[in-house]
């Protein structure tokens, strides 16, 4: 975080009456439901509104908050009528990637707090555009990866800096999650009730596909960036956050879809290299991704009924540590692997956002957007070095691959207008 953004920012009144805090929750199926359960439970805190582009989505969330015994947001289908509303302080994002951070720059330049969930971008551009954001209005915004406001994590990452497993010199992603095939679909009408146009933003016009809409748009190059940048984008925040570093030199990936002959266009199985050399010192992250049957590492998801296997380890010169996804670390010492430090504890980057939101002390920030565009960073970037098929050298200093201009422009897109993330914030 720069010395600005660790600084306290200047408190300043919240819209709303005693204290409270209003949110609007943005795309609400998935784990934009998680947003509305989390907000709910919180004292002086008000779904105020809800915003979902699918009118029966929208619907039924609406009736759940009321059926809880809560007061009934307001609706709306286009995030930018809720920015109009002045009384909303907070807007708390969990579209599909290609709208995050064009909503989350909108939203600051409105005078709003953002919650925007990972990755905090569709490609490098539009993260750097969403960090000078929320540094030029003074605004809270807080990075979905959610890791970061967890208690075991956060001691675990400590006693990294401490040298409990010596010095750190590697650390390797897990994300071995059981996804089956898609299949093939054709295209189709737009659904009664759905914002198409909205949905697609800045994406390119296309027809409507149920296999790049809900959930599956994940697998889609327009919408989103693979499952490194879904489930992966923890892993290798928490990767990144525990080995220290910030800018790789070198990038190397290669994968592909196997097994499945369907719709995907994103690998479901990847392997991605980062070589970092800061201070004089290098280390080495280590990221994998597959989408099928697979072992457990290290103790990560070895519990009944898992077939997921999702973390980290950290390698050092006097042993290593080992993180599962779901909030715990272990460490084994020596060459006897004795077991060392371990704790399992969780906790809430919506409960710390909202702290922050009212104290205004961006120092207490979790998960800060430049943390969370950091390791987006190395998400995009694997995926650049995938799809061209070669290594790239980034320098850290002109923040652009060396000698690769078919790389650097894949740093960007061609925004559909209006849907155009800005220049100049």
């Amino acid at each position: 975080m720069s010395t600005a953004a660790a600084g306290a920012v200047k408190a300043s009144a919240l819209a709303s009456p005693n204290d409270t805090v209003r949110v609007a929750c943005v795309g609400i199926r998935g784990q934009g439901n998680s947003h509305i359960k989390e907000y709910s439970k919180m004292a002086n805190v008000e779904i105020a509104a809800l915003c979902d582009v699918d009118e029966s989505v929208l619907n039924k969330r609406l009736g759940e908050v009321e059926a809880s015994g809560k007061k009934r947001p307001a609706a709306f289908t286009d995030i930018r009528k809720v920015l109009e509303d002045k009384s909303i302080d907070v807007v708390s994002i969990a579209t599909p990637n290609h709208w995050h951070s064009l909503m989350g720059i909108w939203a600051c330049q409105a005078g709003k707090d953002v919650y925007v969930e990972k990755p905090c971008s569709h490609n490098i551009f539009e993260a750097r555009k969403l960090v000078e954001a929320a540094r030029k209005y003074n605004r809270v915004v807080q990075h979905g990866t959610n890791s970061r406001s967890t208690a075991a994590l956060r001691e675990g990452t400590e006693r990294l800096r401490e040298g409990v497993i010596g010095d750190v010199y590697m650390a390797r992603g897990l994300c071995f999650k059981w996804r089956d095939t898609i299949g093939k679909k054709p295209d189709e009408p737009v659904p009664a009730g759905v914002h198409y146009d909205l949905w697609l933003g800045p994406a390119p016009k296309r027809p409507f596909n149920p296999n790049r809409f809900h959930y599956n748009w994940h697998w889609n190059w327009d919408y989103g960036n693979g499952d490194i940048g879904n489930q992966g984008i923890h892993e290798m925040d928490i990767a990144r956050w525990g080995l220290g570093v910030k800018y790789p030199s070198r990038i190397s990936s290669m994968g592909g879809h196997f097994m499945f002959d369907d719709d995907q266009q994103t690998p479901n199985t990847q392997v991605a290299l980062f070589e970092f050399n800061e201070g004089g010192q290098k280390k080495m992250l280590v990221f994998e991704v597959r989408h099928w049957i697979s072992n457990h590492e290290a103790g990560i998801g070895d519990r009944k009924g898992s077939t997921n296997t999702v973390g980290n380890t950290f390698f050092g010169s006097k042993g290593y540590m080992a993180i599962d996804g779901y909030g715990s670390y272990k460490t084994f010492l020596g060459k006897a692997q004795d077991p060392g430090p371990s704790r399992s504890e969780g906790g809430s980057n919506w409960v710390n956002f909202i702290q922050v939101v009212r104290s205004r002390n961006m120092a207490d920030l979790n998960a800060d957007i430049e943390e969370g565009y950091l390791s987006t960073n190395l998400i995009h970037l694997a995926n650049i070095s995938y799809r061209l098929g070669r290594t790239l050298n980034f320098d850290s200093k002109t923040l652009r691959c060396v000698g690769d201009e078919e790389a650097n422009r894949m740093f960007t897109r061609d925004y559909r207008k209006p849907f155009v993330v800005p220049e100049k914030v």
